[in-house]
Formats: structure tokens, sequence, C-alpha cells
């Protein structure tokens, strides 16, 4: 019974493999602008810390989509120790590190108001990280960061009709100011690819 299920599914594999039209390569170009090591205009280690600065942001952003204020507080700590390390790393960089200090001090003080802060909604905290949100795509459009695959997304519905941006690894709206409330709320506008 069990070879036989295996010999089932590598049939469907085999079939809808040999299935797929000659000459399509949009999966393998997708794949391709994916896997072309991030760049931009920081030496390379700087550009790998922004990469990683990015990846916790990311975690944070997801904490929100899902409205829970542990993980939001756990992510905005890591963010808290690592954009220390990027600032001493980028004090060895005079033509960009003065450009960035601003921008990483806003991210610092905005993840310190957000663990200080007593807040399960998570209503409270999601201002704290428009403004990271803020700081994080200024900062990557200053180093002109490319092949991260970074999507500007906004929520024209956020505070109060306010509208607010964040940012994505993917260009699937996944919306961090509603949560399950109005998940898919929201468009790309611009893109670090």
């Amino acid at each position: 019974m069990r070879n036989l299920l295996i010999f089932i599914a590598l049939s469907s594999l085999c079939i809808f493999s040999c299935n797929s039209p000659a000459g399509n390569t949009s999966n393998t170009t997708t794949v391709a602008s994916h896997t072309a090591a991030p760049k931009s205009k920081l030496e390379e280690a700087n550009t790998l810390n922004m990469v990683g600065l990015l990846k916790i942001y990311y975690e944070l952003k997801d904490a929100f989509v899902a409205t829970s204020a542990t993980k939001a507080d756990a992510a905005a700590n890591k963010l808290i120790k690592f954009t220390a390390g990027m600032q001493e790393s980028l004090e060895k960089d005079p033509a960009n590190g003065p450009a960035l200090k601003p921008y990483l001090d806003t991210i610092t003080t905005e993840s310190k108001a957000m663990v200080a802060m007593m807040d399960e909604s998570c209503e409270k905290k999601r201002l704290n990280f428009e403004k990271i949100s803020g700081a994080m795509f200024g900062m990557l459009k200053i180093v002109e960061l490319k092949n991260a695959g970074v999507y500007r997304q906004y929520c024209p519905m956020a505070f109060n009709e306010k509208g607010a941006y964040w940012l994505s690894n993917v260009s699937d709206i996944k919306n961090p100011y509603f949560g399950d409330k109005m998940l898919e709320c929201g468009e790309v506008t611009d893109s670090l690819k």
C-alpha cells in the first residue's frame, strides 16, 4: 500500500511537470530575481546587516498581522539589540553612517517605547510600528538596497483613514494595522527588488 502511494505521488509529479508549457520561464525568473545577493551602496558586511535588520522588521510586522503583543515585544527587543550593533558598524563608514544614524535612532526609540507599553490589543503599539516602517523604508532608499524583494505596502484605512505604510517580503497583502479584522486591506505602492 505504501509503495502504491509513493508511485501515485511520483506519477502525478511527473505528469504535472511534463504538462507545463514549453518556454514558460516565469517561475525561473521569479526564483532568479530572489537568488541574487542583495546589494547596496554599503560595504558587503553592512549590506548583510541591513538585510538582517529587515528580517527582524518582518518578524515585527508578522507579529502585528497576528495581533500578538508578546511576539511584537520580542521582535522589538531584537531590533533594539541589532540597531545598536549596526550603529557601531556604521561608525566606521563616514560616507553612509551619518545619513543612516537618524533612521536607526528612530527604530531604536520607537522599539523601546513599544516594549515599555502595556497594550495587549496592539492598537497603541501599531503607532510605533508605523514610525519604524517609515524609518526602515527611508534607510533602504538611501542605501539603494537591491535584490532583497522588498515591497512597500499601504492601507488607506489605518489610523482612522489617515493611512499607513509598511514593508513586506511578499507582494501579497497581510495588513499589520488591522490583523485579521481587515487582513487583505491595502496595496503595493513601491518595491525595492
